[in-house]
C-alpha cells in the first residue's frame, strides 16, 4: 500500500469499511514502515509483529479506527503478555498478564496494537533518551530530541508509521513531543479518559492519557471512543455537550484569546519563537477572534515549588509498588541520577509535607483557573527554545540539577495546566529557519475541550500542515 502514510487514522478506518483493504494489509505496511525507519528514530522498543498480524486476521471491533495499526507508550499502559519497561533498568523483566483499562477501550475503538513506543525512565523528562532504551530521534532531524515523555509515539506518528499513537502528559508529555514532532497534541480535562482500574501512580491528578495524531478529526474521535466515565466514578469529569467529531466540523464563533510569553523565570524566549507566537496571534485576529496580549498573571515559582513534596511522594509510592512487583530493591546502575534523587526526594517527605504540598497546589490552582473566567483561550508557545539536539537534555550523563535546569529553560509553559486540569493542545502551525517544528498551545477552560476542537479545525483549514513531510517519512 504505497500510499498508506497519506491516510489519518480515519481515513483507513474508511479504506477497510469500504473494502479496499483489509486490517492485515494496514498492519503489514504499518510493520513495513516501521522495519525502514526505526533504525534511524529508535521510537519502537517492542515489536509485538506477531500478535499484531493475529489480531488483524481475527474478529475486530466495529469502532471508528477499526483495523488501524497503533503505538502503546511504554509506560503506565498495562498490554497483555507485553513487556512495561516505563523506560528502565530496574522494570526491564515487567510483564504485564491483562490489559489496562484505557488498553482495552483503544481495542475497542478498532485499532491494532503493533508495538511499544520509547518514554524516558518513568517518564520524567521531557526528552526521550534512557539508559535501558536508548534515544528517540525526530524525524524532521533525527539529531534533535523527539520531546518526551511521549517521544516514541510522536516520533512514529510524524514519520507515518502510525497515524496516531498512545501518549501520555504530566507536565507536557503529550504537547512537548507534539510541538518537536509537528503533531496535534491534547491534554485532556483531568479524569477525561479514566485511569481504569491501574491508575494509581495517577491519583494526583496531574497525568492524563490520550494520543498524538496528524489531524485534528482523529484526535476528537479517540476521545469520543475512550473519553467517557466509568461505572462509579468518583470523579467524572463535566459532560460534553455533543460528540468531539461534531465540535471538528462546528465554527469556533468569536473567541476571546489571551496571548503572551511570560516564564516562570521572566527570561524572555528565543526570537525565532516569540514571532511564531506573534504571527499566529495575529493569525486569529484576522479570523475574527477578539486578540489581547495578557499574561495568566499567576506566581509560576510559587506553583511549581508547591507540587515538589507531594509529587516526589507520589513518585515513591509507585516505586514502592514496582519493587513489591520485583520483589527488590533497585541496584545503583538500574536507575538514572535523576531518578535516583526524585525517588530520594519522595522518601524524606512526610505527611505534613505532602498535605502542606497539595493545599498549596489547590489554592494557587484556583489564581490560574480564574484567569479564564474572561477569556475562552489562552495562547502560548509549547518551548520557549527551539528543538534541541540529543543529549543536551540527558538525564543518563547530566547531574540531576543540570537535567532540570535545561528543562526548565526549554519547556517552560506546559506545567500549570495539568495541576488546574484544564485541556491544553499542541499545534503545529510553525517551522524554524531549520525545517524544525513550533508547536503554539491553546488552553481552554476547564473541561471545554469542544472550544479547542472548534478552534483547531479552523487553524488546520486556514493554516494548513497536513502536507509538510519530515525527512524521515513513510
Amino acid at each position: 500500500m504505497d500510499d498508506y502514510a497519506e491516510y489519518d487514522g480515519l481515513g483507513l478506518a474508511e479504506l477497510v469499511a469500504e473494502k479496499q483493504v483489509t486490517p492485515a494489509e494496514l498492519v503489514e505496511a504499518a510493520i513495513e514502515r516501521a522495519e525502514r525507519l526505526n533504525p534511524t528514530l529508535n521510537a519502537i522498543v517492542y515489536k509485538g509483529y506477531e500478535d499484531a498480524r493475529r489480531w488483524a486476521r481475527g474478529e475486530l471491533p466495529d469502532g471508528p479506527f477499526r483495523g488501524v495499526p497503533f503505538l502503546i507508550k511504554d509506560l503506565g499502559m498495562p498490554v497483555a503478555g507485553w513487556p512495561r519497561t516505563s523506560g528502565s533498568k530496574f522494570a526491564r523483566d515487567v510483564v504485564d498478564t491483562d490489559d489496562g483499562g484505557l488498553t482495552r477501550r483503544y481495542r475497542a475503538a478498532g485499532v491494532v496494537p503493533i508495538g511499544k513506543s520509547n518514554t524516558p525512565e518513568y517518564g520524567i523528562t521531557g526528552t526521550t533518551e534512557s539508559a535501558l532504551l536508548g534515544p528517540c530521534r525526530n524525524p524532521w532531524n533525527p539529531d534533535h530530541i523527539a520531546g518526551g515523555s511521549s517521544g516514541g509515539s510522536a516520533s512514529a506518528v510524524a514519520a507515518g508509521i502510525v497515524p496516531l499513537a498512545h501518549a501520555s502528559d504530566g507536565l507536557g508529555s503529550i504537547r512537548i513531543p507534539a510541538a518537536c514532532c509537528g503533531l496535534v497534541g491534547l491534554k485532556v480535562t483531568r479524569d477525561r479518559n479514566p485511569n481504569m482500574p491501574d491508575g494509581y501512580d495517577y491519583a494526583l491528578g496531574n497525568v492524563v492519557d490520550h494520543v498524538v495524531t496528524r489531524t485534528v478529526r482523529d484526535s476528537a474521535a479517540m476521545l469520543d471512543a475512550t473519553g467517557y466515565p466509568e461505572p462509579g466514578s468518583p470523579y467524572p469529569p463535566p459532560p460534553k455537550a455533543r460528540p468531539y467529531i461534531e465540535e471538528v466540523r462546528a465554527s469556533p464563533g468569536r473567541l476571546r484569546i489571551a496571548w503572551s510569553c511570560e516564564t516562570p523565570s521572566g527570561r524572555p524566549i528565543e526570537p525565532e519563537i516569540q514571532a511564531a507566537l506573534e504571527r499566529t496571534a495575529a493569525l486569529l485576529k484576522g479570523l475574527g477572534h477578539e486578540v489581547i496580549e495578557r499574561g495568566l498573571g499567576i506566581d509560576y515559582r510559587g506553583l511549581y515549588a508547591s507540587r515538589g513534596p507531594a509529587a516526589a511522594a507520589n513518585f515513591a509510592a509507585g516505586m514502592a509498588r514496582l519493587i513489591e512487583t520485583v520483589g527488590r530493591e533497585p541496584e545503583d546502575d538500574e536507575l538514572e541520577p535523576l531518578t535516583w534523587a526524585s525517588l530520594k526526594a519522595g522518601r524524606r517527605q512526610t505527611g505534613a509535607d505532602v498535605m502542606r504540598s497539595l493545599q498549596e497546589t489547590r489554592m494557587l490552582n484556583r489564581r490560574t483557573l480564574a484567569a479564564f473566567e474572561d477569556i475562552d483561550v489562552y495562547l502560548s508557545p509549547v518551548l520557549g527554545a527551539p528543538v534541541p539536539q540529543i543529549g543536551f537534555i540527558d538525564p543518563v550523563r547530566l547531574e540531576p540539577r543540570e537535567v532540570n535546569r535545561r528543562q526548565g529553560r526549554t519547556f517552560p509553559f506546559t506545567p500549570p495546566f495539568n495541576f488546574s486540569g484544564q485541556p491544553s493542545m499542541s499545534l503545529p502551525l510553525e517551522q524554524d529557519a531549520s525545517g524544525l517544528p513550533i508547536g503554539l498551545m491553546f488552553t481552554a477552560k476547564y473541561a471545554d475541550e469542544a472550544t479547542l476542537f472548534r478552534l483547531a479545525a479552523q487553524l488546520e483549514k486556514e493554516a494548513p500542515w497536513k502536507d509538510r513531510r519530515p525527512k524521515v517519512w513513510g
